[in-house]
C-alpha cells in the first residue's frame, strides 16, 4: 500500500502528464496552423489539425479520472497559453527586423509573383519568412482561440452531463457524444472564422469552405470514435494505478469520492 504522499505525488503526475500532451497537441496546431493542407484520401486537412484530437482524448481522461473543476482549469490555462502564443507571434511581427544584409539566407524568400495572404494583405518580391508564417497563422491562432473555448467547455460539460444522466455508467456513450458534438462546434467555427474573409473576398467558393469543415468535422469524429478503446484501457489501467475506485476522482486523499 503506498503512503498517502507518494499516492499523491503519483496523482499529480499523471495528471501533469495528460496536462502536457493537452498543451503541446493544442499549441502544435497553432504553431503549425494552416501553413500547409495535405490529402487523407477524400480528405483535404490542415497539418495543424492532426493532434488536435489528443486534446479531447485528454480532457475526457481528466474529466473521468479527475473531475470538471481539474478539466476546466486546463481549458482555462489552455486559453491562456492560446493567448500568449498570439501575444508573442504579434510582438515578433511588429518588431523591426535586423538590416537584409545581415539576415540569415532562408529568412528572405522571393515570391515569383504577387500573393493575397489569409490575413488580406498582398505580398510580391521579397517577403520574411516570419511574416509569412504570422500571416499565415495568426488568423488561424485567433479562429482556434474562439472554436477553443466553445468546443472545450462544451465537451467537459456534456461529459459531465452525460455521465449524470447514465449515473456514471456507458463510459463510450459520454466521451463520444460529448466529443462528437464539440468537434462539429470546433470544425465549424475554426473554418468559418479563418476562412470567412478570405470568402466574402471571393478567394474560396462555399464548396471549398464546405470541404474544409466536412474533412476537419469526418478526420475528429473518425478520431472521437477510435479513441473509445484506448481511453476504456487507460480509464481501467489508471484508476488501479491510481488506486481510485468506480466512483472516485484523484483530487484528494481524505475523501477520493468528492466531487469536482
Amino acid at each position: 500500500m503506498l503512503a498517502d504522499a507518494a499516492l499523491r505525488e503519483r496523482r499529480e503526475r499523471v495528471f501533469i502528464i495528460l496536462a502536457a500532451v493537452f498543451l503541446g497537441s493544442m499549441t502544435l496546431l497553432n504553431v503549425v496552423g494552416i501553413t500547409r493542407f495535405i490529402q487523407l484520401g477524400p480528405l483535404a486537412l490542415a497539418v495543424g489539425v492532426l493532434p488536435y484530437p489528443l486534446t479531447f482524448l485528454c480532457t475526457d481522461l481528466i474529466c473521468e479520472l479527475y473531475g470538471r473543476a481539474r478539466a476546466n482549469f486546463l481549458v482555462s490555462v489552455g486559453l491562456g497559453l492560446n493567448v500568449l502564443v498570439l501575444i508573442v507571434m504579434t510582438l515578433g511581427s511588429i518588431a523591426p527586423a535586423v538590416p537584409p544584409d545581415t539576415m540569415p539566407p532562408w529568412q528572405l524568400l522571393q515570391l515569383a509573383d504577387a500573393v493575397a495572404l489569409p490575413n488580406g494583405s498582398m505580398a510580391s518580391g521579397h517577403i520574411e519568412l516570419f511574416q509569412l508564417i504570422y500571416a499565415t497563422t495568426s488568423g488561424a491562432v485567433f479562429a482556434s482561440m474562439l472554436a477553443y473555448v466553445a468546443a472545450q467547455y462544451c465537451d467537459v460539460q456534456l461529459f459531465h452531463f452525460w455521465k449524470r444522466l447514465t449515473r456514471g455508467k456507458h463510459l463510450w456513450l459520454r466521451n463520444n457524444f460529448s466529443t462528437l458534438i464539440s468537434q462539429l462546434v470546433d470544425s465549424v467555427m475554426v473554418v468559418l472564422v479563418t476562412f470567412g474573409a478570405v470568402y466574402w473576398r471571393g478567394e474560396i467558393t462555399i464548396n471549398t469552405l464546405l470541404v474544409l469543415v466536412g474533412s476537419n468535422y469526418a478526420f475528429k469524429a473518425l478520431a472521437a470514435l477510435v479513441d473509445t478503446a484506448p481511453l476504456y484501457l487507460l480509464v481501467r489501467w489508471l484508476r488501479g494505478y491510481l488506486h481510485l475506485g468506480p466512483d472516485d476522482y484523484a483530487v484528494t486523499l481524505t475523501d477520493p469520492s468528492t466531487p469536482a
